[in-house]
């Protein structure tokens, strides 16, 4: 029995600030600008809200990719809440080396909600680095089989 090899679909996981990136995204929606499929936005109120253990869950459930999108510094909704994702996600970045899994894995972005256009250049941007990557092995032995 000859196992038939499927053509490698990175899953994108991007977690953006409802107050900026979702409407950036939207905005991108809006005026037809292409990003790929493969990028599965979920929603948060707060970039800061994005808790470490979402990310490190998203790489064990299959995850080839985790980006974090909010508002640019200083313009934060919850005014600081961006200084502090974006010190616990440098944190994160220098644990997830430790652990094996690349840098160009991981992003973070800031991303207004004026600013549809950049919102799909760095979608693009960045499934196009996964796909340049390749498939998330490294944590393949602690994911979750569901099949």
């Amino acid at each position: 029995m000859q196992v038939e090899k499927k053509p490698f679909k990175p899953l994108i996981v991007a977690f953006c600030c409802n107050w900026c990136s979702y409407a950036g995204a939207d905005l991108a929606g809006t005026n037809r600008l292409n990003y790929p499929a493969d990028v599965k936005i979920i929603r948060v109120p707060c970039s800061c809200r994005v808790n470490p253990l979402f990310i490190l869950r998203a790489f064990q459930r299959g995850a080839d990719g985790v980006i974090i999108c909010g508002c640019h510094p200083g313009d934060c909704h919850y005014t600081t809440g961006n200084y502090y994702a974006r010190r616990r996600m440098t944190l994160l970045f220098s644990m997830l080396d430790y652990l094996g899994i690349e840098k160009g894995r991981t992003r973070v972005e800031w991303v207004s909600a004026a600013e549809g256009q950049k919102f799909a250049e760095t979608m693009n941007s960045f499934v196009e680095t996964i796909y340049s990557l390749g498939e998330n092995k490294r944590l393949e032995d602690l994911r979750c089989k569901t099949e």
